[in-house]
């Protein structure tokens, strides 16, 4: 389908961190067909995940304030507003209020992941 249209409420399977209050679920993933990834994430207020990219990210914040810890600095975002990711970048994602956001991957997050030495992150996941 050339135009297509989500809400979180799209997504069929959420992912949680460990016991910590990170969900993420993929509206639009590998086996769409499409170029990228897309999902959403929630982030309890506090809440930490270390992570290396091993794929480019966009993260359109649609409520709350996340910041992104990196090897610059940090970078925050509010509710309108975007963080973009590097490839090969170490960070930290850090919930600063309880978050909502808009994840855009490319290529696939998850193959991506998968096929890297960052595989073992995955490990922390499990169906929600």
């Amino acid at each position: 389908m050339p135009v297509e249209h989500f809400t979180s409420d799209d997504a069929s399977t959420w992912f949680q961190r460990l016991d910590q209050q990170i969900f993420l679920a993929d509206v639009l993933a590998q086996d769409s067909g499409a170029a990228m990834s897309v999902g959403f994430a929630r982030y309890g207020k506090g809440e930490k995940n270390p992570w290396k990219m091993t794929y480019d990210e966009t993260l359109v914040i649609t409520s709350g304030v996340f910041t992104v810890e990196g090897p610059s600095g940090s970078v925050t975002a509010r509710a309108g507003e975007v963080i973009y990711l590097r490839a090969g970048t170490e960070l930290i994602y850090v919930a600063d209020e309880d978050t909502e956001l808009v994840y855009v991957t490319y290529p696939h997050w998850l193959a991506a992941t998968e096929s890297s030495a960052e595989a073992h992150r995955l490990d922390d996941f499990h169906k929600a």
